[in-house]
């Protein structure tokens, strides 16, 4: 049996793990897409192998990074089921056409752009004109979803059999084991996927795992610990009310996960009176169709955002929330000059609406950005946070004079003590380990702390590509 790393290694997006047996069994784990430095190239590269080959993909989660490529796949000819937990496939549902609609978007840009003989920016994603999928792949790809729930066992393909677990980090998430037979012996794989936080809200904490021959552990925040959900809570409180009364609050987040927990979060800060009554504005269709989707699965949400949930709806003059889907009402949002907090899509600023908000409130010393989730390098947010005084936006450089707010505290991704912890409860150390989706540095850090602290006897971090034989 093999395994290659073909994405999310020594970085932190474009999760995409081959399984590979002896007997010419192939299944992807994951099919995301690349975001951040020289994106462009790596997706259109990713998916340069004969993907007629494989029998299956089984995905973890619905987040562009894990499941982004997925049309592209299919457009490149794998003709086999994708399988996913329900809620996931439900996300994916206005997912893929949302990302497919952007790429086309890009390309016409990139056309009209190259037409007219002028000249590249920086702030350029890329030169290719034809879109990296476009809406009728993304079409095509969705009626080949199998939904399957936690706990029931599956077989994507000939002697592979596989479990989801939840994994706590946004609706539908799951960690994947896979128990695979393969020249007369079996092996049980196991896949992290995202982690979540333990006690974070909305969400249930992620499942332990009591063995596995292979583990492959995602090391996003590896090497730093995250704010209690206290502080996070206070800073939020205190940022509120210090920008409210003068300017806006711009949240650039991700429409799938962050969006719905930094609704609760901003709902239940107004529930315990630390923070003024709100008008809040989700400026994302796809965050709109995501609140929906969530507010399906409501039964599985813990207590507590149930509980902030019922609140809302008996008190929603408080907690004023508008949801904007026309390029009109978006762009009627800039004429608000203060009293709203601006909640858009993307949440590592390279796309969407929120770079329309961020032009016209970053040079605003009034105003805030507050990032709520890991900006990957290269990204526009990533510099934002690394304290860039002036970014490049719609072919201007835009000063930063707006306060520049980090809450880590709601980060959707587990932190070192949390990833630690999820590894001690395996009963026994797996003969193998394998520590992706981290930038380089933090893979390598939490790799060390697994042997020193779980005593872990084999971990590795893979390069891009590497291609590891299980014995």
């Amino acid at each position: 049996m093999e395994i290659s790393f073909l994405g999310a290694a020594g970085e932190v997006t474009g999760s995409c793990f081959l399984v590979e047996t002896g007997g010419g069994t192939r299944v992807l784990i994951d099919c995301g897409m690349f975001q951040g430095r020289d994106a462009a190239a790596k997706n259109e590269a990713a998916l340069d192998w004969d993907v007629a080959k494989l029998d299956a993909v089984v995905l973890t989660h619905a987040h562009i990074d894990h499941s982004g490529l997925l049309p592209r796949l299919v457009a490149r000819g794998f003709g086999g089921r994708i399988h996913a937990t329900p809620a996931t496939a439900d996300l994916l549902g206005v997912m893929l056409p949302d990302a497919a609609h952007i790429h086309e978007k890009e390309a016409q840009w990139r056309t009209e752009h190259n037409a007219r003989g002028e000249p590249r920016h920086r702030d350029d994603a890329c030169s290719v004109e034809a879109p990296l999928y476009t809406m009728a792949d993304a079409e095509r790809c969705l009626p080949r979803l199998d939904a399957i729930d936690y706990g029931v066992e599956f077989s994507p393909a000939r002697n592979v059999r596989c479990r989801f677990r939840d994994a706590g980090h946004i609706l539908g998430s799951a960690i994947v084991e896979a128990q695979v037979d393969d020249g007369g012996k079996s092996r049980k794989l196991v896949f992290s996927g995202d982690l979540g936080q333990p006690g974070r809200p909305l969400l249930d904490d992620p499942a332990s795992v009591a063995r596995g021959d292979v583990v492959v552990v995602e090391s996003t925040y590896g090497n730093r610990l995250h704010k209690t959900l206290a502080a996070t809570y206070e800073e939020f409180s205190a940022l509120l009310r210090e920008t409210l009364p003068g300017g806006n609050v711009v949240i650039p987040a991700f429409a799938v996960g962050r969006t719905q927990e930094v609704l609760h979060v901003l709902t239940d800060l107004v529930r315990q009176n630390r923070a003024p009554d709100l008008t809040i504005f989700v400026d994302s269709p796809l965050a709109t169709r995501a609140t929906e989707i969530t507010l399906k699965y409501a039964a599985r949400l813990d207590a507590e955002g149930q509980a902030v949930l019922r609140w809302q709806q008996s008190n929603r003059g408080r907690v004023r929330v508008r949801f904007t889907e026309t390029a009109d009402e978006s762009k009627a949002l800039n004429s608000i000059r203060a009293g709203a907090v601006i909640i858009a899509a993307s949440g590592m600023c390279d796309a969407g609406r929120v770079r329309h908000h961020l032009r016209h409130n970053l040079s605003r010393t009034e105003c805030a950005v507050v990032f709520t989730g890991f900006q990957a390098a290269g990204t526009l947010g990533r510099q934002i946070v690394d304290g860039a005084r002036e970014v490049r936006l719609f072919r201007e450089d835009i000063p930063v004079r707006a306060r520049i707010a980090t809450i880590g505290g709601l980060s959707a991704h587990a932190d070192q003590a949390a990833l630690l912890g999820w590894v001690r409860a395996f009963e026994q150390a797996p003969s193998r380990a394998f520590v992706v989706h981290g930038e380089h540095e933090t893979a390598m850090a939490f790799a060390e702390r697994i042997r020193s602290e779980a005593r872990w006897p084999s971990v590795e971090v893979p390069p891009h590509g590497a291609r590891y034989h299980i014995v």
